[in-house]
Formats: structure tokens, C-alpha cells, sequence
């Protein structure tokens, strides 16, 4: 019953997902060869998605409903503009690399720091202002922008506007690639 009421809550929705983001580090962290490639591969599209959602669904309500919405954005978009270009730079780097771990870490000790900012400076703050109901449809618009967001990171498409324009084609082009990588057994 629980994952119910997670779903109706966009802030415990997100809280959820970056617990699965922590895990899945742990889980790439912990694999080798082939099992790291496919948890790795995970790893990058949960977190292309995630923000991809969050760019489309929660700063903007965070830019016109939060006190000081638009600097807590805007310092989250650094941050993530930050993380894709380092998650960039691992998708496309084979996972045997020796540079491979040590950038993983790095990206690893970034992404949590950005968590942690948008849970203290931004998730907490849409919690309070939003009723019940608000909070629900923003969780479902939450999953709709997941379902169509890009699974792989596109530095530079850090707003609501560029991934409207862009997000779709690049959604189409990600998922096409992914859909190749499993065909020829890339992919876990």
C-alpha cells in the first residue's frame, strides 16, 4: 500500500527515485564485465529520465510557486548541466576502463550532492506549497514525462522549452539506440 501513496506524491516519488539512483551506483559499483555494462546502462537512463521529468514537471512549478523559485532552479540546472556532462563522458567510455570507477565516483559524489540540494531547497518547499491534489497530478505528469523522456544525457537541454523541442527527438533517437544495443546483446 505504500507504493500507492508514493505514486499520488510527486516529492515521494522523487524521494524514491533517488534511492533507486543510490542503489543502482551501489549495484555498478559492486559488478564487473558484462553485469556492471547492464547496470551501468540502468544507471545512465534512470538518470536521463529523472531529470529529463524534473526539468519538465517540477522546476517549473518551482519557478512560480516556491519564494525565490527561480535561483533554487537555476542553481539546480547547474548542477545537473554539471552531471550530464561527466554521465556524457562515461556512456560513452567502456566500463573495463581504468578511468572508468574513479569517474564513476566522482559523478556518483555530484549526483547525491545535487539530491541533497533538491531535497533541502526545493522538494521541501513544494511540499508546502502545494494542496494534495496538486501534488498527485504533478506525480502523474511526473511518470508521463518519464515514460517519454531520452534515456541518455543531452548537456545543454536543461529546461522545460529545449526538451520539448528537442526532447522527443532525441527520446526517439535514445530508445532506437538502446533498442539496437539489446538486439545485438549490448545491453542488460
Amino acid at each position: 500500500m505504500a507504493g500507492i501513496a508514493d505514486d499520488a506524491d510527486v516529492v515521494a516519488l522523487l524521494m524514491r527515485r533517488h534511492g533507486d539512483i543510490r542503489n543502482l551506483f551501489d549495484e555498478v559499483e559492486k559488478a564487473g564485465g558484462e553485469e556492471r555494462r547492464a547496470a551501468f546502462r540502468r544507471l545512465v537512463r534512470l538518470l536521463a529520465v529523472h531529470e529529463t521529468a524534473e526539468e519538465e514537471v517540477v522546476h517549473p512549478f518551482t519557478r512560480t510557486s516556491v519564494p525565490d523559485g527561480e535561483a533554487v532552479v537555476e542553481a539546480r540546472l547547474a548542477e545537473e548541466r554539471e552531471a550530464k556532462e561527466v554521465l556524457s563522458r562515461l556512456d560513452g567510455m567502456d566500463t573495463d576502463d581504468p578511468k572508468f570507477l574513479p569517474g564513476l565516483d566522482a559523478l556518483r559524489k555530484d549526483v547525491m550532492a545535487h539530491a541533497r540540494s533538491e531535497e533541502r531547497y526545493e522538494f521541501i518547499h513544494i511540499r508546502r506549497s502545494a494542496d494534495k491534489a496538486r501534488l498527485a497530478s504533478m506525480a502523474t505528469a511526473l511518470r508521463a514525462a518519464e515514460a517519454m523522456a531520452p534515456t541518455h544525457p543531452h548537456p545543454g537541454t536543461e529546461s522545460a522549452a529545449k526538451n520539448l523541442t528537442l526532447g522527443l527527438v532525441a527520446a526517439v533517437i535514445d530508445r532506437t539506440r538502446d533498442a539496437v544495443r539489446k538486439a545485438m546483446g549490448k545491453d542488460g
